[in-house]
């Protein structure tokens, strides 16, 4: 069994190679309007899509209003093809046509209010998710759970990145992982996904998703870890922001990956 670095969202604890991240809540009232930008394009023949916030100051509760009228292109750089994203829905812009492929770059570009973001991501390799199991275990608080245990094998070189997420009985948790190979580069990987406070119970219906990540992603989400952290141990200061790959000082990511799916039942 590989050993992996856990980050609990508490902030307390830290082990080696995963991350465990939950959603941020941050004090929003002094924050400057800032464009929040969330785009992914995979190669599971779902729509590309981009979801785009606006960050605001707002003195009740904290606010992300939909951004619309921007223009979206994503391009395979790798081809030279473009393609418009045309808003679905008010601020997610989508393009039916776009399918990802492994080892091409992918160039976001978005035009807001006379303001230009761009960010590049390259879609890895996929890599097989070989099984699930499932592991019984007991929490600091005495709590007993279960958490689902992946297994697949690493391809020798480093600079792999994996991410999971888990959405038991049709809700998505809010737990995600991220694992890089540094420590288990070409090794048959045995690993429980721990969940910080959502626990499978027996007869569950777990879809799992197991996505291929750059280097990008995995830091933005390694990060975001961090702004969690210091956000709950320091709550009266601003918070910093996770890296990103989004130029122009917006805030959020643009991932192009690989997914892969499974669903099972908790034993």
């Amino acid at each position: 069994m590989i050993a992996g670095r856990y980050i609990l969202l508490s902030g307390i604890l830290i082990w080696a190679c995963w991350a465990c991240k939950k959603v941020i809540h941050v004090d929003l009232n002094t924050a400057a309007s800032q464009i929040v930008i969330q785009g992914n394009v995979t190669n599971d023949g779902e729509n590309a899509q981009v979801k785009i916030t606006r960050l605001v100051s707002f003195a009740a509760d904290n606010t992300f209003p939909a951004v619309t009228g921007a223009t979206v292109h994503i391009t395979d750089s790798t081809t030279g093809r473009s393609y418009l994203l045309k808003e679905k829905d008010s601020g997610i812009y989508v393009n039916k046509v776009l399918l990802g492929m492994p080892q091409h770059v992918y160039r976001l570009d978005v035009m807001v209010d006379g303001q230009s973001y761009s960010a590049v991501s390259q879609m890895p390799t996929a890599v097989p998710l070989d099984s699930i199991t499932f592991q019984g275990n007991i929490d600091l608080d005495g709590k007993r759970g279960i958490n689902a245990v992946v297994y697949f094998h690493d391809p020798v070189g480093l600079g792999n990145y994996y991410q999971f997420m888990e959405t038991v009985n049709g809700r998505a948790l809010s737990d995600i992982f991220v694992l890089e190979d540094r420590l288990s580069d070409g090794r048959y990987i045995q690993d429980p996904l721990i969940n910080d406070s959502n626990y499978l119970r027996l007869g569950d219906t777990l879809l799992l998703t197991m996505n291929c990540i750059d280097r990008n992603i995995y830091n933005y989400y390694y990060t975001l870890t961090n702004v969690i952290s210091n956000n709950g141990i320091q709550a009266a200061e601003s918070p910093a922001n996770p890296n990103t790959n989004i130029s122009n000082g917006a805030l959020g990511y643009f991932s192009a990956h690989t997914s892969f799916q499974a669903v099972v039942s908790v034993y």
